[in-house]
């Protein structure tokens, strides 16, 4: 299948970013496709030729990612699917987390996103038409113990890109927020662990018993990302692995019942109404 279609995707070199690549690749896409070390993409390039525009980039540099943006429009004329994918995983509890961690995540899944997102948009604003695919977890919906850094630069993503949907729906461009549940990847990495959460760590674990949710396969999701790409009105949000629902479903409803339980201190809050 040969869609013409042109993609500029972060994060490029490994893990599921490959997989997305490749995929708009095997069925004859253009993709502009980044890393911070350009050599690491020479086997996009060797597989797809001229189809693969290959860029150095980190995306926490503002100036360069607008200078990326403006690269591949030279190259390919227009970009039609964004896929803010780059992503760094830094694991511990909050206490364990060093600051320098916590900002080097939010640059790069938050702030990295952020630049891209921006330097697309008036073109994709002129054009009426256009993609963002916003590369978030199941932790962008809930947040577990000795993760909770990470999910947070997720959770500030999710706010970013519903604002953002209702703000250029008008201008014919969608954003969807893919949420991956498990899959194989190099992102992580362990902040130094206190045995003080040992227990905490032992407890996500446990949770995750029953749930049915088990790695999923990267070829698949490049394939599933493609239905996202291609859909006349894709999701806000859309849950990429199976039985994610057995996690979430319970949070929001434990959620909900919070608000109703204390509902009368948000009354007791409101003070006398007026007369």
């Amino acid at each position: 299948m040969t869609t013409n279609k042109t993609w500029f995707i972060t994060g490029a070199s490994r893990g599921l970013g490959a997989q997305w690549a490749s995929a708009a690749l095997s069925r004859g896409d253009r993709v502009a496709a980044t890393a911070r070390s350009i050599g690491s993409l020479d086997f996009l390039v060797e597989g797809y030729g001229d189809l693969v525009h290959p860029l150095a980039l980190d995306v926490t540099d503002e100036t360069a990612v607008h200078q990326s943006i403006a690269a591949a429009v030279e190259a390919f004329g227009a970009i039609d699917i964004l896929v803010n994918n780059a992503g760094q995983a830094v694991m511990g509890a909050i206490e364990e987390v060093t600051s320098a961690q916590a900002h080097a995540q939010m640059e790069v899944n938050y702030f990295g996103a952020l630049y891209a997102s921006q330097a697309v948009l008036p073109a994709m604003r002129a054009r009426r038409s256009g993609r963002i695919i916003q590369i978030s977890s199941m932790g962008g919906v809930v947040s577990l113990p000795t993760m909770g850094s990470y999910h947070a630069t997720k959770w500030a993503l999710e706010a970013l890109s519903q604002a953002l949907s209702g703000e250029v729906a008008e201008y014919g461009i969608h954003v969807t927020l893919v949420e991956p549940l498990t899959f194989p990847s190099e992102l992580g990495s362990a902040a130094p662990q206190l045995p003080e959460y040992d227990n905490a760590r032992a407890g996500v674990m446990a949770g995750f018993a029953g749930t049915g949710i088990a790695p999923g396969d990267p070829a698949a999701a490049g394939q599933a990302l493609l239905a996202v790409a291609d859909a006349d009105n894709p999701p806000l949000r859309v849950l990429f692995g199976a039985n994610g629902l057995a996690l979430i479903r319970p949070e929001l409803e434990r959620r909900l019942a919070l608000w109703e339980e204390w509902d009368h201190l948000a009354q007791l809050s409101q003070g006398t109404p007026a007369a």
